[in-house]
C-alpha cells in the first residue's frame, strides 16, 4: 500500500525534476494568489461603486474583448518569439496595470470608465500571456512530461483559488480594494525571478521550422485542427463553455450580493470553495498522467451538471457545496481537453494550437460576460445558472457521441473487415481510458 502510494506521489509531481519547471511553478505559486486577490476585487468593487449586475458583464466584455478581437492571431506570434522573452514581458506590463488600479483606488477616484480601460488594456496582455506560458511550459519539462506538467499548472491555478479570494474577501472587508490590487502588483516581482534564474540550457529543443507570418500562420494552424476531427469536438466544446458557461467573474459576485445578499468575506470563500474543487480535480487529473478522453468527458458533465444544480440554491452552505463539485469538473474537463491539444501538435504548430484553444475559450467570453449580466439583471443567477447548466450539459452529450463516433470509426479502419480494403491506422489523439 506505501509503496503504491509512493509511486502515485512521484507520478502526480514527475515535473518538478526539472530545475525550471520548480522555479516557474515557485513564482506562478505567489503570482497566481496575487492574481485571484485582483480578480475577485475587481468584480465585488465594481458592484459597490455601480449597484448593478449588468455593470459586471460590462467589466467582462471590457476584459474579453482584446481576446475575440486578437486571440486567433496570438499562436501565431507565440510561434514566432520567444516564449521565455515573451513571457517575462507580459508578467512586467500586468505589474504595472495591477499598480494602476491600486493608484486609483487607494486614491479614492476610481471610476467605472477607468475599471473598464484598465481591464482592458490587462486582456491585451492576457492575450499573449496565456499561449506564451503554455509554450515556456513544453520548453521546461518536454513531451513525455507534459500531460502531468499541464495538471500541475491547473493544479497551482486552482490552489491559488483557494488562498486568493479567501484572503481577497478577507482584505476587502478591512481594508477595501486597493491593497488587494496593490499586493497583486507586487506579487509578479517573483514570477519575474523565478524566469530571470531559469537556465536556458535545460530547456526542450524544438524542431527547426520557418517562423511563420501572422495570416498564413494562423490559416495554416486552423486547417491543421480542422483536419482532426478530435481536435473539432475539443475545440466545440471548449467554444459553448467558455460562451455559456464559465461566467462565473459575473455570476458569482451577483449570486452572494443580490441572490443570497452577503458580504465580500462570503463571496470570498465562496470563490475559494470552487478552487478547492478544482484543485483536487487538478491533482486527479495529474495523477492519470496521460490525456484522457472518458476523464474529459466525466469533467465536463460533473462541471454542467453542477451548473444546473445552483440555480435553485438558496443557502451559502449548499452554494459551496456545489460549487465545490462544479471546480473539481471543471479541472478535470480543462486538464485533459488541453493535454490533447498540445500532444497532438508538432513543434511548429503548437503555439497556433494552442492559441486557438484558449480563443475557443475566451474569444467569445466578452459576449458570454454581457449575456450572463443580463440574464442576471433581468432573471437572476437562477436564469443564468440555469441556461448554462442545459447548454452545457447538451453540449457534452453531443460532444460524448462524436468522441464514440471517432472511436469506433478509428477502431474500423484498424481493423478492416477480410476482404473489403486495406487498413489505415488511425491512432487515436487522445488515450480513451
Amino acid at each position: 500500500m506505501t509503496a503504491a502510494l509512493l509511486r502515485l506521489n512521484r507520478r502526480t509531481f514527475s515535473s518538478f525534476k526539472y530545475r525550471n519547471y520548480r522555479l516557474f511553478f515557485a513564482g506562478q505559486a505567489i503570482s497566481q494568489t496575487g492574481s485571484w486577490m485582483q480578480r475577485i476585487a475587481l468584480g465585488w468593487f465594481v458592484l459597490q461603486i455601480t449597484h448593478d449586475a449588468f455593470s459586471v458583464g460590462i467589466m467582462a466584455l471590457a476584459q474579453f474583448l482584446p481576446f475575440m478581437v486578437f486571440g486567433l492571431f496570438a499562436g501565431v506570434i507565440t510561434d514566432r518569439l520567444d516564449a521565455r522573452r515573451l513571457v517575462l514581458s507580459t508578467q512586467a506590463a500586468q505589474l504595472v496595470t495591477g499598480s494602476a488600479l491600486a493608484w486609483i483606488a487607494l486614491g479614492g477616484f476610481a471610476q467605472p470608465w477607468m475599471l473598464y480601460t484598465i481591464a482592458f488594456l490587462n486582456g491585451l496582455v492576457l492575450v499573449l500571456d496565456v499561449p506564451s506560458r503554455q509554450q515556456l511550459t513544453y520548453r521546461m519539462v518536454g513531451r513525455e512530461a507534459l500531460p502531468n506538467a499541464i495538471a500541475l499548472n491547473s493544479s497551482l491555478f486552482n490552489a491559488s483559488r483557494i488562498f486568493g479570494p479567501a484572503t481577497a474577501g478577507l482584505l476587502y472587508g478591512l481594508t477595501g480594494a486597493g491593497v488587494c490590487f496593490l499586493v497583486n502588483a507586487i506579487s509578479f516581482l517573483a514570477v519575474l525571478l523565478g524566469l530571470f534564474a531559469m537556465r536556458t540550457r535545460d530547456f526542450f529543443e524544438l524542431e527547426e521550422f520557418e517562423r511563420p507570418t501572422i495570416l498564413r500562420g494562423t490559416r495554416e494552424g486552423l486547417a491543421y485542427v480542422l483536419r482532426d476531427p478530435r481536435m473539432v469536438v475539443v475545440l466545440a466544446l471548449t467554444f459553448v463553455f467558455g460562451t455559456f458557461c464559465f461566467n462565473f467573474n459575473v455570476t458569482l459576485p451577483v449570486l452572494a450580493y443580490a441572490t443570497l445578499h452577503t458580504h465580500a468575506v462570503v463571496y470570498g470563500i465562496l470563490s475559494a470553495l470552487f478552487g478547492a474543487g478544482a484543485l483536487v480535480g487538478a491533482l486527479a487529473a495529474a495523477s492519470l498522467g496521460r490525456a484522457s478522453a472518458k476523464a474529459m468527458i466525466a469533467g465536463a458533465l460533473l462541471f454542467t451538471g453542477a451548473e444546473l444544480l445552483t440555480a435553485p440554491v438558496r443557502s451559502p452552505i449548499l452554494a459551496g457545496a456545489v460549487l465545490f463539485a462544479m471546480g473539481a469538473g471543471f479541472t478535470v474537463w480543462s486538464a485533459n481537453s488541453n493535454a490533447s491539444m498540445q500532444l497532438a501538435a508538432p513543434d511548429r504548430l503548437r503555439g497556433r494550437v494552442i492559441g486557438l484553444y484558449f480563443y475557443a475559450f475566451n474569444g467569445t467570453a466578452a459576449l458570454g460576460g454581457l449575456l450572463a449580466g443580463w440574464l442576471c439583471a433581468n432573471g437572476g443567477t437562477e436564469l443564468s445558472f440555469l441556461v448554462s447548466g442545459i447548454v452545457g450539459l447538451a453540449a457534452t452529450g453531443v460532444a460524448a457521441a462524436r468522441v464514440r463516433r471517432i472511436r469506433s470509426g478509428a477502431r474500423t479502419r484498424a481493423h478492416p473487415v477480410r476482404g473489403k480494403g486495406r487498413s489505415h491506422l488511425a491512432a487515436p489523439q487522445v488515450e480513451s481510458t
